[in-house]
């Protein structure tokens, strides 16, 4: 076993602390990853807080991982050391159900592997991106294009994965009306995204604080969700609207906004049930539908296209002692739009 240091949750709401971890022997086709970046999600902070159900701790968070191999196994064939590569949400899956074999790892039909808070198939628990080594299964890493900085490469192996993978299979570009629920982690990344795939883009917000930013993303319009002559206005519009907050939201308002068999896919996940009537959806032939993270080839696609197009995150480098300040700034909405941790300072 090689040791490194990391920060964990040591329990359910507990502050993250400095510790050091234990990571597996790098196997035949492993890869060792020196890891120089880790996005801060908010998906972090609800698997750290139970928010989404009983977790494993100690729980050391982060699956937006960029860095450098420092060795790879016998038989690994695509990664050399030196090579530029991230890590995701998942670490492995059952590599044979329909999904896999499809690319679909994320959709595992046995659970894909959680790069933390997850059990693996020898039945330890994966810790993630807050530490300064990882060892990782070459068909679940990434290659990091030279054309992207590993600081704001970090997030794109989550908050970018997230809103390309709806973006590309509701076939977002020329000639289609996209709106993007949220102006933070995620939904920049989608404002980025849906206007490089060449989407007319509109952000929907609470307030209007952001529109400036959101312009300067990419957004072609920018409307307060919280103003009642935004729904009147925009009534029928879309033929596609991205959710990126993990609030609540009145779906009913959201689908009187999609034009006949438009979609409203959700990427952020409420930690509270929500309710619906459904002539909501039945009224217009709607789709009110979900979307995860994406497959390997896909995640890479997307790395290769934010290389092609200059797009990465937008972020806040912050040394591992700012974690937990961080924390409660993302809960807040206080970021503009990605905390990033150098792990050389953990």
């Amino acid at each position: 076993m090689t040791t490194t240091a990391a920060y964990a949750a040591p329990a359910a709401k507990a502050p993250l602390e400095r510790t050091i971890i234990e990571r597996r022997d790098v196997g035949e086709f492993d890869v060792l990853i020196d890891i120089k970046f880790a996005g801060i999600c908010h998906s972090d902070i609800h698997q750290a807080r139970e928010g989404w159900g009983e977790a494993i701790f100690p729980m050391v968070p982060g699956h937006e991982i960029a860095g450098i191999v420092a060795e790879v196994g016998p038989g690994v064939t695509k990664f050399k050391v030196g090579d530029r590569v991230g890590v995701g949400c998942m670490v492995d899956s059952c590599r044979e159900c329909e999904n896999c074999v499809a690319g679909l790892e994320q959709y595992c039909l046995k659970g894909n592997v959680g790069t933390y808070n997850a059990l693996d198939k020898n039945g330890e628990p994966t810790y993630g991106g807050y530490s300064q080594k990882i060892v990782v299964d070459e068909a679940f890493t990434l290659r990091i294009p030279d054309g992207l900085s590993l600081d704001v490469a970090a997030p794109l192996l989550c908050a970018g994965i997230t809103t390309y993978s709806p973006l590309r299979h509701w076939n977002a570009g020329p000639g289609k009306k996209v709106a993007v629920i949220g102006l933070g982690g995620l939904g920049h990344m989608g404002v980025k995204l849906a206007h490089a795939m060449g989407a007319e883009v509109t952000v929907l917000s609470q307030s209007l604080r952001k529109k400036d930013d959101g312009l300067k993303l990419g957004a072609d319009h920018y409307y307060a969700t919280s103003d009642p002559k935004t729904f009147k206005e925009l009534a029928g519009t879309f033929d596609l609207i991205v959710s990126t907050v993990s609030a609540p939201m009145d779906f009913g308002a959201l689908l009187s906004l999609l034009k006949t068999d438009g979609a409203l896919v959700n990427v952020g996940a409420p930690e509270e049930p929500v309710s619906l009537n459904l002539f909501s959806v039945i009224a217009g032939r709607k789709t009110l539908a979900g979307s995860g993270i994406g497959g390997i080839q896909e995640t890479q696609e997307m790395l290769d296209f934010c290389a092609t197009h200059g797009i990465g995150a937008e972020i806040e480098l912050i040394a591992a002692s700012e974690i937990n300040d961080a924390y409660e700034r993302v809960v807040s909405s206080d970021v503009r739009y990605r905390f990033v941790i150098d792990t050389a300072t953990i």
